[in-house]
């Protein structure tokens, strides 16, 4: 079995504050014995829950780095009890080229877990996180947002398991995070994702999604900033009380929630974020750009729903989801 070349600049199992990055070796047209820094922070305080906390699994979503980075850069060992891993770019390439893939292997590192050892950069990525850091987590955050290409309703997640104690767990830490609405959320491509490795080890597992369009605001921001600080209170890691105001919840019954497009053009919304839709409504209509005097593709609503995430920006390909309902419970 191939080693993981990935070493960590910093302890990852001693008390204090340490600063660093995860050293992988990347040998390039500009560099023959070069490195690829992924930044670090590991806090440690005695005995204690460790979380371990990523933003820029995909590198154009911007609310989990910069909560990640406010929080590596102020708290102290003397707050917590146990330890807290701070990545707040996951796919580094990718969030240096403001893209969601890697420009070096191109992967989405959100479908490439396990990863391989001795495959590309970001499955070397996926390896170590998949065998070194997940075993040791005891609560993972993962943050996300829509990117360049979708814009959602500010909302915390937990998945539909099969093990309902563990369900239970993430749900409680999905509550506790304490977005403006908190979804029991359906994947429509769940192989090969992060949160599939964390919870098939048994982790209490809780995702994001944060807003989009490739960029953050003031309310993101501080709706990620304090779902951090209450991730780490709820898993009694910060000796806090939480900040709790009042979240819808949401659930997404089938896949009907999701809306595709056969084909492409540009994107009119008849429905904004947040409203309800009725089975049959018009969600959207697609006009045809090449050519004038035709009519617009309407995408119909499947089901009764609030409009939870829609297309960004406003031209979309065949096979685009342009828009994802979920029922509020």
């Amino acid at each position: 079995m191939a080693k993981n070349p990935i070493s960590p600049t910093i302890p990852l199992d001693q008390d204090g504050v340490y600063h660093g990055h995860l050293k992988l070796p990347y040998s390039r047209d500009d560099s023959a014995w070069g490195s690829i820094m992924i930044p670090i922070t590991v806090v440690q305080n005695g005995e204690g829950p460790t979380a371990l906390i990523t933003g820029g699994n995909h590198g154009d979503e911007y609310e989990g780095p910069i909560a990640i980075l406010d929080m590596a850069a102020t708290l102290q060992a003397t707050e917590i009890k146990g330890r807290v891993i701070l990545v707040p770019y996951l796919n580094y390439p990718a969030f240096l080229a403001g893209k969601r893939t890697s420009p070096i292997d191109g992967a989405n590192m959100n479908r490439i877990f396990p990863g391989q050892a001795d495959g590309t950069p970001s499955q070397k990525v996926a390896d170590y996180f998949q065998n070194t850091l997940l075993p040791i987590a005891d609560i993972v955050l993962d943050f996300h947002s829509g990117g360049r290409t979708l814009d959602f309703l500010p909302f915390a997640a937990s998945h539909v398991l099969d093990d309902k104690s563990l369900e239970a767990k993430c749900v409680a830490a999905r509550d506790a995070f304490n977005a403006p609405f908190s979804v029991a959320m359906r994947e429509i491509d769940a192989v090969g994702m992060y949160d599939t490795a964390a919870e098939d080890m048994g982790k209490v597992f809780i995702s994001t999604e944060l807003g989009g369009g490739g960029t953050a605001t003031p309310q993101t921001i501080a709706i990620a900033k304090k779902g951090l600080r209450n991730a780490l209170i709820h898993a009694g890691i910060l000796d806090e009380q939480l900040s709790m105001a009042k979240t819808r919840y949401l659930s997404q019954p089938s896949d009907d929630c999701f809306h595709f497009i056969a084909d492409g053009g540009m994107v009119e919304f008849c429905a904004a974020l947040g409203d309800h839709l009725a089975k049959g409504d018009v969600i959207a209509r697609v006009w045809p750009t090449g050519h004038t005097g035709r009519t617009s593709q309407e995408v119909i609503a499947k089901m009764d729903g609030l409009l939870t995430a829609r297309h960004h920006p406003g031209l979309v390909q065949s096979g685009d989801c342009v828009a994802v309902l979920a029922v509020e419970e």
